[in-house]
């Protein structure tokens, strides 16, 4: 696994070169089995203000480049996802316990961002404004400068990469600080691409570390756009700095998603449609459909039939099983899920099908006779269930 990416980044963060952070280095730790991958580096607050520096410093020359110049980093980029697709798939199913059709969408995803962010540099870059005077009046758009990216566990290829991509393309400086927890495949294998692809040093850094690294991304001076996608609790402390700052901030944040399933529905479809809504990477999506809103004519046979898919998908490690469904991110999300089964059932909720399961694993889940209050009714649970 380790033909394109090589070794140079272990033990380090990227700052245009691999380099020693001076914050802790952390275990890259496989959810399926628990198993060692590599070692990396952690940046500090101390870390981040010196990347943002020097990526300010990097961008002033990037944005002089021609659109042409930018444009071809961008598709050199997209051709090195599609030509590596195999390791770079394999690290996401490893490291964020992937099935292989979703890591596949991934890599193709980062390819087809990557191409499309390539037309973005010969894109109109402003307006002509009416006026009363006899003189033009004009709106120019230019680079904002330098972009924060904070990108999570879940989808962490494509939601990293649809922020970097198109920031790098419109002239502007890139912090990534990926999730630690899939820092390799939405870390490591961005540098790695954009440092083939012959993106400029200081353009692009990559930065995973705790909360003092999260808090210098949105502080430090240099950065004046940051791009969020996360739990809603951080995203709020996020939104907070930057509105202290007075920084731009787009913000992707959680959801306790409703299936709402009318009736003359047909039921076969309708189970189908919610079992992939809510069981797809074990249901640690944003968008995850955690709720089923059935109407009394078909809610037997619904109940029915979406517990005997919950019963027939295979569960366990998808980087050597043919499995629907692989492990829980880590023993913090894993114990959430299984804290809201318990007392989702304490609360009078009835378990047709699924349950807690054991070590990283919790199997698709079916919870019915939920009042409104129910902690798996009332909370996001971001897990099969």
């Amino acid at each position: 696994m380790t033909d394109f990416l090589g070794t140079d980044w272990h033990e380090k963060i990227f700052t245009g070169t691999w380099t020693a952070g001076s914050g802790e280095t952390y275990d890259v730790i496989e959810p399926a089995t628990g198993e060692t991958l590599g070692r990396l580096g952690a940046a500090s607050g101390d870390d981040v203000n010196a990347a943002a520096t020097r990526a300010a410093a990097a961008q002033k020359e990037w944005a002089k480049t021609t659109p042409a110049e930018r444009a071809a980093v961008l598709r050199r980029a997209g051709a090195l996802w599609a030509e590596h697709a195999d390791e770079l798939a394999g690290w996401i199913i490893r490291e964020a316990g992937s099935i292989p059709p979703k890591a596949a969408l991934e890599i193709s995803s980062a390819e087809a961002i990557c191409y499309e962010s390539s037309a973005l540099p010969s894109h109109p870059k402003g307006q002509v404004l009416t006026s009363n005077e006899p003189r033009w009046s004009f709106a120019r758009r230019v680079p904002a400068g330098v972009v924060s990216v904070i990108a999570p566990f879940n989808f962490p290829l494509i939601l990293a990469m649809r922020s970097v991509a198109p920031a790098l393309a419109l002239g502007n400086a890139v912090l990534l600080k990926p999730d630690p927890r899939t820092a390799v495949c939405a870390g490591v294998a961005i540098a790695k691409v954009f440092a083939e692809a012959v993106l400029p040093e200081g353009l692009l850094q990559v930065l995973p570390g705790g909360l003092d690294a999260g808090e210098a991304v949105v502080a430090a001076p240099e950065v004046s756009v940051i791009s969020f996608t996360g739990s809603t609790a951080a995203g709020r402390k996020v939104g907070e700095a930057a509105g202290r700052l007075l920084k731009r901030c787009h913000l992707e944040l959680g959801g306790n998603n409703a299936l709402v399933v009318l009736p003359g529905a047909e039921v076969g479809p309708a189970t189908s449609a919610g079992a992939f809504g809510s069981w797809m990477h074990q249901g640690q999506i944003c968008m995850t459909t955690g709720r089923h809103l059935v109407h009394e004519s078909i809610y037997d046979e619904y109940v029915e039939q979406l517990a005997e898919r919950a019963r027939n998908l295979p569960v366990g490690n998808p980087a050597t099983e043919e499995v629907a469904i692989g492990p829980i991110i880590d023993e913090k999300q894993r114990t959430h899920v299984r804290d809201i089964l318990d007392k989702a059932t304490a609360d009078g909720a009835t378990l047709v099908a699924g349950g807690p399961g054991e070590g990283a694993f919790v199997p698709p889940t079916v919870l019915t006779d939920l009042s409104p209050s129910n902690p798996a009714w009332a909370q996001e649970i971001f897990g099969p269930v």
